[in-house]
């Protein structure tokens, strides 16, 4: 049942409703995932769809990630508009191979001949205090691909109207959701269509001295970083980057010709990071407009660690904050 008014839902559930929406409005989308039927998904997020929609359209698979995508490469191809979830973002690599090679690629193959609306639900980001493999942030290997496009909701109402936006894309998304943020509530319109387009990066906070950028499960950081630093006089620039694939570089160039500054932060590894290449670009378009070298905080180039140790691995505020202090030493 689709909501018909604005109604304040946790990010998990905002994606479920637009779930259930897209697959009221347009016949030919289903979901397939593993446990993702009458569990209703490890995250609870297919929750419902299968009583409402039937084992047709709501399938349970096997514990085999290149096969359940490889099976959405045929259902694009007769038709269909497959939503595939991976289970956990460090599930997906058996995946990776179908990925890049069939997903990302068939429509240049055939020409444009064929079409992948294919949308891959990943969860993604640590956090959760979960064993290896769980914890991922695989985002710059998917963005490296040409032909995939890749979404990063934060907050509520983007969760559900990207999941819309992405299934009725006729390109292949990669929907990644910060998991540690699912039971996060805000307020969602499902009736009224955002005026942004999803693969626009979104100025959340604006400010002078120095622009902060971040997506997915770092906007919280980021925005608790803005706040710190306005009380020590320093007012931040936060930008929700929102999509990955394509990137917004007009809205960031914008806002560090406006501030001179520009910080990056994501969970995944500084080291060979989507961080890196928006670095070297804003570098490259803003070089006369910058105070000081952009900079980056992320993960280290380390294996994800156990539970106990992962509040050392992930950005936190005092990283973030030292960021800031490096910027304008500049």
């Amino acid at each position: 049942m689709s909501a018909t008014s604005t109604t304040n839902l946790p990010i998990a559930k905002a994606i479920t409703a637009g779930l259930r929406d897209a697959m009221h409005a347009d016949d030919k989308v289903l979901l397939m995932g593993e446990d993702i039927g009458v569990l209703g998904g490890v995250f609870r997020v297919t929750d419902g769809l299968h009583a409402e929609f039937g084992g047709q359209r709501v399938v349970d698979t096997p514990l085999a990630e290149a096969g359940i995508v490889g099976t959405s490469v045929g259902l694009a191809v007769r038709g269909y508009r497959p939503v595939v979830e991976i289970q956990f973002d460090g599930f997906v690599f058996p995946a990776f191979n179908q990925i890049t090679t069939q997903v990302a690629k068939m429509h240049n193959r055939t020409a444009g001949a064929v079409h992948m609306p294919i949308v891959i639900r990943i969860p993604h980001g640590g956090g959760i205090g979960a064993i290896e493999h769980h914890s991922e942030s695989p985002e710059a290997l998917f963005a490296h691909t040409a032909g995939l496009r890749i979404l990063a909701p934060s907050n509520a109402q983007d969760a559900y109207w990207m999941t819309r936006q992405a299934i009725e894309c006729e390109d292949p998304v990669i929907l990644f959701e910060p998991k540690k943020r699912y039971w996060v509530k805000g307020d969602v319109d499902p009736d009224h269509r955002p005026e942004i387009s999803p693969w626009q990066a979104q100025v959340v906070r604006p400010g002078t001295d120095a622009t902060l950028l971040a997506w997915g499960p770092s906007m919280p950081l980021a925005l608790e970083s803005a706040e710190a630093a306005a009380e020590e006089g320093i007012e931040l620039e936060v930008i929700d980057a929102r999509s990955l694939a394509p990137i917004d570089y007009p809205t960031i160039a914008a806002s560090v010709k406006r501030t001179g500054r520009l910080l990056i932060t994501h969970e995944a590894p500084v080291l060979g990071g989507l961080g890196g290449e928006i670095a070297a670009r804003i570098s490259e378009e803003c070089f006369y407009h910058l105070e000081a070298p952009v900079m980056r905080v992320g993960g280290y180039h380390l294996p994800y660690p156990p539970a106990r140790m992962e509040h050392a691995y992930l950005p936190d505020l005092d990283r973030v904050l030292d960021g800031v202090d490096r910027l304008l030493e500049h």
